[in-house]
């Protein structure tokens, strides 16, 4: 049987990340997301300092459905890449590198976002 030199197919969304990973590449992500959403920000708060008919209209807008969902994905976004921040410098520290440590933190950074997020959008925070 000829040994077989054609690349294997390799399913990256098969394969189980440990929650360090996920917390890594969400990481990325947010980081991304949140440089590429700036230009949106910047063009609301634009808006609303325009003049008050322009506040109105950038209120109006983050006051309807599809406003609160926009800004508990950015709150997300922003609470995710704080707290994956966070121990990203814990860990550059040397704090938390045991496996164990390290994943509890990855946990703690993973599942505190959703929850500040809804916090601040439902006006805890």
């Amino acid at each position: 049987m000829p040994h077989d030199s054609r690349p294997k197919f390799l399913n990256l969304l098969a394969i189980r990340q440990p929650i360090g990973a996920v917390t890594s590449i969400l990481h990325r992500l947010t980081g991304v997301l949140l440089f590429l959403l700036l230009p949106v920000a910047a063009w609301l708060l634009e808006l609303s300092l325009r003049d008050p008919a322009g506040y109105a209209r950038a209120a109006a807008w983050l006051e309807g459905t599809a406003g609160r969902a926009a800004l508990l994905l950015l709150a997300w976004i922003v609470f995710h890449h704080l707290f994956a921040g966070i121990r990203f410098l814990l860990l550059d520290l040397d704090l938390g590198m045991e496996l164990t440590a390290a994943r509890r933190m990855a946990w703690v950074a993973t599942l505190a976002a959703p929850l500040a997020a809804l916090l601040f959008v439902g006006g805890v925070l």
